[in-house]
């Protein structure tokens, strides 16, 4: 219904859904964890002096209610409940679900990533075939870069594009902005499969980070490859 549904800035989608949903995952957190800051997409939207507190807090949560909003609201499949851990600055738990998919994707700091129960490893790309990757940048899409195969859509949805990479879909993914609730859970649960993320510069990715431009990749040698050739582009 049209009424459940607003443009929040130009381009980004919000619904019913998203309020209500960040609502009751909060509340549950915050029964669970008191002392936690629990930074969600639609919260700092209202306030945003809550990032300060979240990068300050000693214990942390974030929040995307419905990732991929605007494939949620025309039908498409591919959206997601995401929730991560950060403690001291360090992302150690991640939660993406993925409810039309029927699929859980989950990771601990240190002891892996799953898949609806299931051990997942990312696979790295064969040496003899160049790097697949994927942006929703349309400026990044449209150039040609040396030692990299054409850029193709994401998923338009950071709890679909990362669990793709770690299926094999892509190679790599380039990103402009860096909202934590986009890219804790992903992040985890991709370094802890065996995948690479980092910045333009090639600093390793921080959930306490603002800084634009990431690109996640299913190994090191794809990661350095998509940072020479972009970043001077970025």
């Amino acid at each position: 219904q049209t009424d459940e549904v607003h443009e929040k800035s130009p381009g980004s989608l919000v619904t019913v859904a998203d309020h209500e949903a960040e609502r009751l995952i909060t509340a549950a957190l915050k029964q669970a964890y008191p002392d936690a800051v629990v930074l969600g997409e639609e919260a700092f939207e209202a306030d945003p002096s809550l990032m300060n507190r979240y990068a300050a807090a000693p214990h942390a949560f974030t929040v995307d209610p419905v990732d991929g909003t605007r494939n949620f609201v025309h039908g498409s499949p591919d959206h997601a409940v995401m929730v991560a851990e950060v403690r001291g600055g360090e992302t150690v738990r991640a939660w993406i679900w993925q409810p039309e998919h029927a699929v859980a994707w989950t990771a601990e700091r240190g002891t892996g990533t799953w898949r609806n129960g299931e051990r997942v490893i990312v696979e790295p790309r064969a040496g003899d075939e160049l790097p697949a990757g994927a942006s929703s940048m349309r400026r990044i899409r449209r150039q040609t870069y040396p030692g990299l195969a054409p850029l193709r859509l994401t998923w338009m949805c950071c709890g679909v594009d990362y669990p793709r990479l770690m299926e094999g879909s892509v190679d790599f993914i380039v990103y402009n902005h860096s909202w934590p609730w986009d890219h804790a859970p992903g992040g985890l649960m991709v370094t802890e499969a065996g995948g690479v993320i980092g910045d333009m510069v090639g600093d390793r990715y921080s959930p306490l980070s603002l800084r634009p431009g990431l690109i996640v990749a299913s190994d090191r040698g794809t990661y350095e490859a998509a940072v020479r050739a972009i970043s001077p582009h970025f």
